[in-house]
This record gives structure tokens, sequence and C-alpha cells, in this order.
């Protein structure tokens, strides 16, 4: 396959140009390496001393529930510390004569659990990080388990606090030292940042409360809430980390998650109920009857594409979500690089 390039290039030109985002960072690889990459735009769209560059910053937001959730929750299954199809209730004394105790590690992570849609967790629960710990883990389902795949944040923030639990160590020290440490992730860690790091991080939506855009610290108000480290969001990140952690995947090693977990995870696991998921991937659109090609996205405008078949991996960041919270232009943009980055 040649890798197209220009097109790829001018593509994301143009999302500078239509005001889709400020600016944007991309690279494409395989198991060996990155092959292509660059950089479009500016970090602020009126500041044109301050370009988007290869090793900006970006709030990943979601793609926390992949590089630190579920990475995580693979070395524990790996380990033998947790089966997927164990109801809760069983072993995790938090859950248990509630009603997550019949939900299944499994249904967590392909979004089939039942659980509630709502995700306002300061409306719900105050703001005390163990008055909101114990709404999430105690509340009532939506729907019975295994019934549909709905989409929700709750699934992750369980799933952070299960990781927790069972090695009885913060969320953020089991992704830094089982995960990003010894893939070489150095630049990826939970917000807030230090303020040597935020100069060249990209800002995101305006905080009304302030009155400037957030840079350095979590979007993602749930992640704010509880002081930055959650299973929802709240890691930050750079273009070479998710490279390493995509080629890790593509060549896994018994330093993180080995290959059973990743073979597990990328194929569907849903069986006749759609859209059809994986463990927390999801066949990119348009690839669904193919399952080559899987995706996870965040909010704030980043993606990452990972295909073993073809033995290549992707990774798009934008700070989209600093013009406007609109995924639609978005979209189309993810689909036409995700189409160069492995046609």
């Amino acid at each position: 396959m040649t890798l197209d390039i220009p097109r790829i290039e001018q593509l994301l030109q143009d999302g500078v140009r239509d005001r889709v985002y400020p600016g944007a960072v991309w690279a494409v690889g395989n198991a060996s390496g990155t092959t292509a990459s660059g950089a479009v735009g500016l970090l602020y769209p009126t500041r044109p001393d301050e370009p988007m560059r290869l090793d900006t910053v970006f709030d990943i937001a979601s793609l926390t529930k992949i590089v630190a959730v579920w990475a995580v929750i693979g070395t524990l299954v790996e380990e033998g510390k947790l089966q997927l199809h164990t109801p809760l209730g069983t072993f995790w004394p938090e859950v248990t004569g509630h009603p997550l105790a019949q939900v299944t590690t499994h249904e967590l992570l392909t979004h089939t659990a039942g659980l509630p849609l709502r995700a306002n967790l300061k409306n719900l629960y105050g703001t005390d990080p163990q008055d909101i710990r114990d709404g999430v883990l105690h509340e009532s389902l939506h729907r019975a388990p295994s019934e549909a795949v709905e989409y929700t944040d709750r699934a992750a923030l369980i799933l952070g606090y299960l990781a927790e639990y069972l090695a009885d160590q913060p969320l953020d020290h089991l992704a830094a030292s089982r995960i990003w440490g010894p893939l070489g992730m150095t630049e990826t860690r939970f917000g807030p940042l230090p303020a040597a790091t935020i100069a060249r991080c990209a800002p995101t939506e305006l905080d009304e409360e302030t009155g400037a855009h957030l840079k350095g610290t979590a979007h993602d108000f749930s992640a704010r809430l509880l002081g930055g480290t959650c299973g929802i969001a709240g890691a930050f990140s750079t273009l070479a980390d998710l490279g390493r952690f995509l080629r890790h995947m593509l060549n896994p090693a018994q330093a993180a998650f080995g290959p059973a977990w990743i073979s597990d995870s990328l194929r569907t696991r849903t069986g006749e109920l759609a859209p059809a998921r994986g463990l927390f991937w999801h066949p990119a659109p348009g690839t669904e009857l193919r399952e080559d090609i899987w995706v996870h996205y965040g909010f704030t405008g980043t993606a990452m594409w990972i295909s073993p078949a073809q033995r290549l991996w992707a990774v798009l960041l934008t700070n989209k979500l600093f013009l406007s919270r609109d995924r639609e232009p978005l979209a189309s943009i993810r689909g036409a690089f995700r189409s160069a980055a492995f046609s």
C-alpha cells in the first residue's frame, strides 16, 4: 500500500480552512513504528505564532477509556484476577446486594450492561467523590443486562472503580505503572497538567466560569469533579505516545497487556445486537461487515484506529471542541482520513 500523504494533508488543511478545528496532528504507522506524520493549523485560531506541532499535548477525552481502563482491565484479566463473565456481585462487596451485582465485566465492556444513560454526576450525587462512587455503584439499572447496546460513560467509570478495587491502587497509578511506563509513554498522564507542559497543550472548550479556554485541565466535567482522574476521561497524551500504544497492540510484549486480550477485544462480542461492539473498541464506520479496522473516538476531537489484519494503525488528534460541539463536520473528516490511512 502506498500512503497518499498529499491527500491526507489537503484533507486536514481543508478542515482548518472550514473551521472544523483550529489545528490537527496525525500519524500512520505499523508494528515497526511511524511511517508518516504531520501537523496543520494552530493551537488558537487567532495566534499565528503558536502552530500545532507534532509534540502538542492533547486532552484525549474518551481515549482515556482505551489507554487507561481497557488496557488496565486487560492486565487484570490476563493475571487471572478478573473473569469477564462472572457477575460483579459475586466478588465485589461494594455492589453486592445492589442492581449492579448481576452485571458482568463483559457487559460493561460491550455497553450492554443496561446502565442508566444519565451522566451528570454532580446533579445526581453531589460533589463528594465517595457519594459519587456510591451513587454510581448502587443505582438501579436502565434495563436488563444484555438486552441492548447503549453507549454510556458510566461503564468506563465503573470499570475504573473495579480496577482500583482489584489492584488496591488508584487508576492513575495503575495506568502509569502497568501501561504507560512499560510502553515508554512518558508524556501521557491524567490532568491537571504541570505548568511546564501546559504551554504546548491544545486548548479545548471555553470555560464559562473563568472566561478562558480550558488548557491542561480536562474538559470532561466528571473528570474535573473527581480531581482529574476517572475512567471516563481526564488523560492527556501526544501523537508519539499514542503511536507507541498502538504499535504495542500490533506487536505485544510481556511489558503490558498481551495478544489474547487484544484479539478478544477486536472482534464482535455483542452477537446479534446492534451496533456491533468489541470490548470497548468498535468497527470503524463503513467497515462493520469486514471488521478489519477498529476505532475509538474522543469528544474533544481525538481518534485512533487499528487494523491487525492490515498491520496498520492511525491517530488523528484535533482540538475541534475549541470551535464547536457539532460532531458531523469532524465525522466526515475522520471517515476520509481513515479511508486514506487504510486504503
